[in-house]
């Protein structure tokens, strides 16, 4: 009111012109929301394939380091699967996607697209790739043989659709690779659940892991060893007649090894 009062008339008109100003604001705000929106052309997909390929080719870092722009160019790889959804370009499109992803290690991410790929498109010839990518996708995050496998196993079934639905194709000559590795690691694996429970004097369930080493994964490297280690959990479980037939299957079979070497104790005839 003091204000007011020494202001007089002058305030008053401070205060006119300032709803005045602030009515004009508002007005002018609501005109200008009532403008048409502009829209801009989008590049045809062809352009749009190119620009993408040269955010992945011709990104610098400090502007002398090469670095790619992946995230721009999965946004322009993405908008042509936008905008143009039924071209050639957007089924490319959709594996460049993928392909940046993986090539930045996001193997979700990547899992996800070449996944899709495959389903949507399961005549089209990147097929192959595609799922042999998502077997190295799982496998980039699986763990190490004493830890958690479901990454391995879930890597294994994808090698297995790509081996038994394109067994021809040059992806399946590095699957078959692949393949033999995963499994490796799973035997691993096993044996080293095995380990464990003998290290506990647990060895019937010992001897269970070495079994299903035998019997789900031969011919990986591993079975002079498991059947070394079945023969001891034998050995231990008092089974002494089935504990020798395993040592002879050794020296049998594995002659020269560490393991003939140490079955050879247990079996006295071949002393």
């Amino acid at each position: 009111m003091l204000l007011e009062q020494l202001l007089g008339d002058t305030g008053r008109d401070i205060r006119m012109r300032g709803a005045i100003v602030g009515f004009t604001l508002i007005l002018s705000a609501g005109c200008a929301g009532n403008n048409p929106p502009e829209f801009q052309e989008v590049p045809s997909a062809e352009v749009l394939y190119r620009q993408g390929l040269e955010s992945l080719e011709n990104g610098k870092l400090l502007g002398v380091i090469p670095k790619a722009d992946h995230e721009g160019a999965v946004q322009t790889f993405q908008a042509i699967v936008d905008n143009y959804p039924y071209s050639d370009y957007a089924v490319l499109a959709e594996l460049k996607i993928a392909d940046t992803y993986y090539d930045q290690g996001k193997w979700e991410e990547a899992l996800s697209y070449y996944r899709d790929f495959a389903e949507l498109h399961p005549s089209h010839e990147r097929v192959p790739y595609s799922i042999l990518r998502s077997a190295l996708s799982r496998k980039h995050q699986a763990l190490e043989s004493n830890r958690d496998q479901t990454n391995t196993r879930r890597s294994l079934e994808h090698l297995d659709q790509l081996l038994t639905r394109y067994p021809y194709t040059p992806e399946a000559q590095e699957a078959e690779l692949l393949w033999r590795e995963m499994r490796t690691r799973l035997a691993a694996h096993e044996m080293g659940v095995g380990d464990f429970y003998m290290d506990r004097e647990e060895f019937q369930s010992a001897a269970d892991r070495f079994r299903n080493v035998l019997n789900d994964y031969p011919g990986l490297g591993l079975d002079g060893q498991a059947l070394y280690k079945l023969g001891t959990c034998y050995t231990k479980m008092n089974l002494d007649d089935e504990a020798t037939r395993i040592f002879e299957v050794i020296l049998n079979n594995y002659d020269g090894t560490e393991f003939a070497e140490a079955a050879r104790e247990h079996v006295p005839a071949a002393n």
